[in-house]
């Protein structure tokens, strides 16, 4: 029989890896740099994410994190200023609170049952009663859809996509590109 809080929690930890594998061999520019109309970025996507874990699956669950969030606490979080990296917000420094928020955040998985009582503070009155079920997978779902926007991004920058990314050469993609392209042509008005 299957594990389901294992399962969830694998899933989650895949995520985060891809997360953190799009930063690897990049600038501190190009983990900065908005490439698409709504500013996302890939360090801005890891400081956001770091905010979900420790709020979701810790604060929730009565669980102080070990350090306070700067864009929290003066709440510009509600301006987007959890979706990028201030010049004085280092990779490093980003980068180890998202691993640390990480950390904090399975200890309350391994500790906790699915059916644990929780309660999001943000959400609407009459709403904020939750469980570790709901919000693990919350953050499962979150995770992977920001890990998706950063493989868009990584791609942007230098070609480098998500995991099929070696499934062909470049004379191989570009005549998967023209083929895709040419069916899209069918329907330009």
């Amino acid at each position: 029989m299957t594990d389901i809080k294992a399962e969830l929690h694998s899933k989650l930890r895949e995520s985060r890896a891809v997360m953190l594998a799009k930063l690897d061999g990049l600038s501190e520019y190009d983990r900065r740099r908005p490439l698409v109309p709504s500013g996302t970025n890939l360090l801005g996507l890891v400081k956001h994410l770091a905010g979900l874990e420790y709020m979701y699956l810790g604060e929730s669950f009565g669980r102080a994190p070990g350090e306070k969030l700067a864009w929290v606490e003066d709440e510009s979080i509600w301006e987007g200023a959890d979706m990028w990296a201030l010049p004085s917000e280092s990779s490093d420094y980003l980068i180890g609170l998202y691993q640390r928020a990480c950390a904090f955040a399975d200890q309350t998985v391994s500790e906790l049952d699915l059916d644990t009582p929780g309660e999001v503070a943000h959400w609407p009155e009459g709403g904020r009663k939750t469980t570790l079920g709901v919000l693990l997978i919350r953050m499962v779902a979150e995770t992977a859809h920001h890990a998706g926007h950063a493989d868009v991004v990584r791609e942007l920058i230098d070609g480098r996509g998500g995991s099929d990314a070696d499934m062909l050469d470049e004379e191989g993609w570009q005549a998967y590109l023209a083929k895709v392209q040419q069916a899209a042509e069918t329907f330009r008005d």
